[in-house]
């Protein structure tokens, strides 16, 4: 019997991972790792529940951590299939995940120096190597027909607006002269986006797995740019920084987007903007060299010959000792630095020497998860774990939700609405259980449609 099994996401944001199985193969669905508390970080270095040699093939929703990290994890475990993603996401992807083992390396080269690990020695969960050798196995799909992996899978892609080359997937699963449609929303983008085309919408399929990122929560419709504004004007005022925690893929590119405009247009006095993230720069890149997914605005931008993503006065950073150097700037400043939930990377830095000046501001412009660092900050702690210590939080903490890269409840609704057809179980996931439970409700009292939260390493029969 054809099955489907819940390995993450399920409970949670982070660790997408949905295994299909049928006529004795195996697909897996995203391959993410667990992010945030520390119970889901110990996922990732738990067994899965089946052997990575026994899996077939992978397709990828897009390149964020959460859907793509475990990889080389898998790969070292014994996967020896192949990974199927659009070619935007195979580009991003070839940044990401050696940026990840790099980062993991860094970070365990550090807590043995420092000796605030409890492991000795502290060890990355891959390393830069093995993230590279996990790119061998990346396909760039044609979207253009359905990718006929088996008789037992077929996959279709629609754009699913949440970053370049994201798509929700629909995989027919077929055995005993039957056949199921398996839809995989992965993450939903908005409507009326800046850089992104909306979300497209499938007819419809036999199983949903919807996000619930924002289940519970819709996202202010005030003029974030005038706020935004306000927040950078008066940090300046004080002479302090803005620092920025933003992910490298897609948050980055919106924020210098809307900085230029802003700049440009008179609203914001310039003010020098850097850059402060390699992976960061390198994406920005592949945006200008990406279009399929431009949005009308963008590709108008783009025929004038203007730099969509370039503010009058932007640095991008790429050295660590253009990184270092940052810490003697004495003018007001804004830092643009990953990763979005300051889980790692050269951010941790920043805000170590930013949190105890209470000139600084810190302003989060993206979700963050239970058990993160920015979520510990956001919430308003008074110091923060850093590097074995806790640092004083004395400088100013802002949250501008408007520019999420995720639907939120009312756009998840508007998208489901649309469907032709309603499927027949929809699964909430890739949302902690509030929003989770909370959009289930929604989706069942406004839809009617049969819907229930996924637990994690459910299985069910398709």
């Amino acid at each position: 019997m054809a099955t489907l099994q819940f390995l993450g996401a399920a409970g949670t944001v982070t660790g997408s991972k949905y295994l299909l199985e049928a006529g004795g193969e195996r697909l897996m669905v995203d391959c993410g790792l667990f992010q945030g508390e520390k119970e889901l970080r110990l996922r990732n270095w738990s067994p899965l529940p089946v052997q990575a040699s026994s899996i077939n093939w992978v397709v990828l929703t897009h390149a964020h951590l959460d859907h793509s990290g475990y990889l080389p994890r898998l790969i070292k475990d014994g996967f020896r299939g192949e990974i199927h993603a659009t070619p935007a996401t195979v580009d991003l992807a070839r940044l990401v995940l050696p940026d990840s083992g790099h980062l993991q390396e860094e970070d365990a080269e550090y807590a043995n120096f420092k000796g605030y690990s409890k492991h000795k020695p502290a060890l990355p969960l891959y390393t830069y190597e093995e993230a590279v050798k996990s790119l061998e196995a990346l396909r760039p799909i044609d979207e253009s027909k359905p990718l006929e992996l088996s008789r037992h899978f077929s996959l279709k892609f629609y754009r699913a607006g949440h970053i370049l080359g994201a798509r929700s997937i629909e995989v027919t699963v077929r055995e005993n002269s039957s056949a199921r449609k398996v839809l995989f929303s992965g993450d939903l983008g908005r409507y009326e986006q800046l850089i992104i085309r909306e979300p497209a919408v499938p007819d419809g399929a036999d199983y949903l797995l919807v996000e619930s990122t924002y289940g519970d929560r819709l996202h202010a419709i005030d003029d974030y740019r005038a706020r935004l504004a306000q927040i950078i004007e008066s940090t300046a005022a004080r002479g302090g920084t803005v620092l920025i925690p933003s992910f490298a893929i897609g948050r980055t590119q919106e924020l210098l987007y809307v900085l230029r405009g802003m700049m440009e247009q008179g609203t914001l006095h310039t003010v020098p903007v850097h850059v402060d993230s390699p992976m960061a720069i390198d994406v920005t890149e592949i945006y200008r060299k990406h279009h399929e997914d431009d949005n009308l605005e963008t590709a108008a931008l783009e025929r004038q010959g203007v730099r969509p993503f370039s503010p009058p006065d932007v640095h991008f950073d790429r050295t660590r000792e253009e990184s270092v150097a940052l810490n003697n700037i004495r003018f007001p400043v804004i830092i643009i630095s990953a990763s979005g939930m300051a889980t790692g990377g050269r951010v941790v830095h920043h805000l170590e020497r930013c949190l105890p000046d209470h000139r600084n501001t810190i302003l989060f412009v993206g979700f963050q998860g239970a058990g993160t660092r920015g979520r510990i900050i956001q919430s308003g702690a008074e110091s923060v774990k850093m590097h074995g210590h806790q640092v004083s939080v004395r400088a100013r903490i802002e949250t501008i939700e408007n520019l999420s890269a995720h639907a939120d409840y009312g756009e998840v609704l508007r998208w489901l609405g649309r469907f032709f057809r309603p499927p027949r179980k929809t699964f909430l996931v890739h949302g902690e259980p509030h929003a989770a439970e909370s959009l289930k409700g929604k989706i069942a009292g406004q839809l009617r449609w049969d819907a229930t939260v996924a637990a994690y390493l459910q299985k069910i029969i398709l």
